[in-house]
């Protein structure tokens, strides 16, 4: 829900002039694939960010033209992977966005009434609207659960590497920093390797003189955080990008680094602070023993009659069928020779939407058909226990640590792909 919450803050800034949407909706400013970017839309978008800076409490907001580069970026890369999406079949329905929603009030302590009265009245958001924005949002994060997420493994080695490296010795500490990062695109030449250098070099200039590292961050950088500043979110050594961990460790606040390269570009950071991490004395994991079965949409199956015919195993099971005899017949996944069993499960071991289904039932329950970036499931908990992992405490939080570093690095990757690999074209207009 992180990226429904974030969507949430950039939609009640919505404030837009209508006269000045009427004159520019015409107005292409970039085409990608086969769909346009207007300059209406883009104008929305600026404006809601701009409000969103003030309501922030910046001061001092980056010139309009800076701040229409930036989203019109972030405005691409949204659009082509709704696009990806679309072509490989993810999609949500009404019941899931229903309560996603449901889920998004009740995190704003509103009922849903409440809410789409807020939206609709004090924010001028039509609910429609605001309905396909969230909805957006879910299908681009079930994407990246699906193809990049779900592929990324952390071995035993990497976990006590990670623990013996100048990160792991540095537990117990969480670092608040902000990033310039100048983007080199798959197969870059030596000559983009210049101009990138020359960039940089005439970032750490201005750095030097004394210019606002945010200021810099906004008019330089290539990240989805330049329009923050670049300022990335409180976080363990461990949980930063592996370019700049070793780095930032080693800095005092109000430092920023030299120059540093990676396969995706140029990065300079810098340390904003660092403070100590409340740490547990002991963890205390609930673990789901759950079965489940799986049917996957295909070329001759379509979602609906997937989730249909899934509905017509739950009946059987309710009438009397063995769960596991039926996931036995019927389960694609790997699970079904053991009937379906997914044995013990801690948080974080699934996709967010089977935990969320797996969470509500009880002991012995059968859920309704529940999508996931997999395809559909029935699930079924066959029982809980609470167990204590503390002395695996510091090896499991590397392990997530990792596993979230690796998983945005792919995540970087991926969109860096997209993007090349996509038919972009920018339309810069002075009218």
């Amino acid at each position: 829900m992180k990226a429904v919450v974030s969507i949430l803050c950039c939609i009640l800034a919505l404030g837009v002039s209508p006269a000045r949407a009427i004159e520019t909706v015409d107005r292409i400013v970039a085409v990608v694939n086969d769909e346009v970017v207007t300059q209406a839309e883009l104008g929305l978008r600026v404006d809601q960010y701009a409000r969103q800076l003030r309501q922030q409490g910046t001061t001092s907001a980056p010139p309009r033209a800076q701040m229409e580069r930036q989203v019109l970026e972030r405005l691409i890369l949204e659009r082509l992977q709704v696009q990806r999406a679309r072509s490989t079949g993810i999609t949500v329905d009404d019941v899931t966005l229903d309560r996603n929603l449901q889920r998004l009030a009740e995190q704003n302590k509103l009922s849903v009434a409440r809410f789409r009265e807020l939206i609709e009245k004090q924010e001028n958001v039509p609910w429609a609207r605001f309905r396909e924005d969230v909805r957006t949002e879910i299908i681009i994060s079930r994407l990246r659960e699906r193809d990049v997420d779900s592929r990324v493994q952390v071995s035993d080695g990497e976990v006590e590497a990670a623990l013996a490296s100048p990160e792991g010795q540095a537990a117990g500490k969480e670092y608040q920093v902000a990033h310039i990062y100048l983007r080199a695109p798959d197969g870059a030449t030596p000559e983009t390797w210049l101009r990138l250098n020359a960039r940089a070099a005439e970032v750490t200039r201005l750095l030097k003189q004394g210019e606002d590292f945010s200021k810099l961050a906004t008019a330089f950088s290539d990240g989805p955080d330049a329009l923050q500043g670049g300022v990335l979110d409180w976080r363990p050594a461990q949980r930063l990008p592996a370019v700049f961990a070793d780095e930032v460790v080693k800095m005092k606040p109000g430092q920023f680094s030299n120059v540093l390269r990676s396969s995706a570009g140029l990065h300079i950071v810098k340390l904003l602070d660092v403070h100590d991490a409340a740490q547990a004395k002991e963890i205390k994991v609930e673990q789901t023993h759950a079965r489940h079965i799986l049917i996957r949409a295909s070329d001759v199956l379509n979602e609906a009659d997937a989730r249909r015919r899934l509905g017509d195993l739950r009946q059987r099971i309710l009438a009397g069928a063995r769960f596991e005899d039926v996931a036995r017949t019927n389960s694609t996944d790997v699970t079904a020779a053991r009937g379906g069993d997914l044995g013990w499960l801690s948080p974080g071991d699934t996709v967010p939407d089977f935990e969320l289904a797996m969470n509500t039932l009880s002991v012995g329950e059968i859920s309704p058909p529940v999508q996931s970036p997999f395809g559909w499931h029935l699930i079924q908990v066959v029982e809980r226990r609470t167990v204590d992992m503390s002395g695996e405490r510091r090896k499991l939080e590397a392990r997530q640590a990792l596993r979230e570093r690796k998983s945005d690095e792919a995540y970087e990757a991926w969109l860096r792909q997209l993007r090349d690999e996509s038919f972009v074209e920018l339309r810069n207009e002075d009218k």
